[in-house]
């Protein structure tokens, strides 16, 4: 039933047993004290002429529901955010890929061609002279557009993850912030997972070889990538992992659940990262 209505009357109280828009608003929107004989109610009402038909518009304005659950959540801001770094990153692993088969190819027809996204510029200021340097220049052309885009899509990631998650991104940095809500699925998801999944998040692969005894267990994930991790030295890289994850954890519940900034958890990821290091200046 709808917020409004008394607690006796049901979802479909009030509604045109057609409209499957109203009733799928009145369903996801609605709430009841207790339960009730609904269908019997929606045939007293003559919202249904007997129990099938009303089961048969329930069933439709649920799927309606979900349906209209389903795009919301994904038109989302931390959607959004998981769909331009995962663009990000597969134009980052094309453009390379195609810069590696360029390099092969514009090599056949020039000697000292350099390698990677600037081997593709240069071949791209290429006048060419015959069809074949013509079909490598544009597949040089193509290999510079698509390094330009994926240079385009990390600013808009870079400007949007703060909007989304601020104490994550202030905190992981803006990219891994959203490699962190792609990999679990959402903030709401990342939010909900312990520190010790978030720590090896993006560590899948590793984490089923250990499981099936093929392999240790993997101390970090994605976020070996930050500077608290990668930049500790090894024997103190475990805490320095499990310190951070813990706070990333914090950070995006805060996010998540109240998307206020809070300075006091990053101040306490600092005092425990500097407690870390101090380890090996003091051995």
């Amino acid at each position: 039933m709808s917020g409004s209505n008394p607690e006796h009357a049901g979802w479909f109280t009030g509604l045109d047993p057609g409209d499957v828009e109203a009733a799928a608003t009145a369903i996801s929107e609605g709430e009841t004290g207790e339960p009730q004989n609904w269908p019997e109610q929606a045939v007293q009402s003559g919202f249904a002429g007997d129990e099938d038909e009303y089961y048969s518009v329930l069933h439709e304005a649920t799927r309606r529901a979900t349906r209209e659950a389903v795009t919301e959540r994904e038109r989302a801001d931390d959607q959004q955010l998981t769909h331009a770094v995962s663009a990000m990153d597969d134009a980052e692993r094309t453009a390379n890929e195609l810069a590696e088969r360029l390099a092969e190819w514009a090599g056949s027809l020039e000697r000292d061609v350099p390698t990677g996204i600037e081997g593709a510029r240069a071949v791209a200021s290429w006048s060419p002279e015959t069809p074949v340097q013509e079909r490598v220049v544009s597949l040089a052309e193509r290999v510079v557009d698509l390094d330009a885009e994926r240079a385009d899509l990390r600013s808009f990631v870079e400007s949007h993850a703060p909007e989304v998650a601020p104490n994550l991104a202030a905190m992981a940095g803006p990219v891994l912030a959203a490699r962190l809500i792609a990999l679990a699925g959402g903030l709401e998801s990342l939010a909900k997972k312990p520190a010790g999944t978030v720590q090896v998040l993006g560590a899948e692969d590793a984490l089923f070889a250990h499981l099936r005894g093929h392999a240790s267990s993997p101390k970090h994930g994605v976020i070996f990538t930050h500077e608290y991790v990668r930049g500790t030295p090894t024997e103190n890289r475990g805490s320095a992992a499990r310190a951070f994850a813990g706070k990333l954890a914090i950070a995006a519940r805060i996010d998540h659940y109240s998307g206020a900034y809070k300075q006091s958890v990053h101040d306490d990821l600092d005092d425990r990262m500097a407690t870390i290091r101090s380890r090996e200046a003091g051995e």
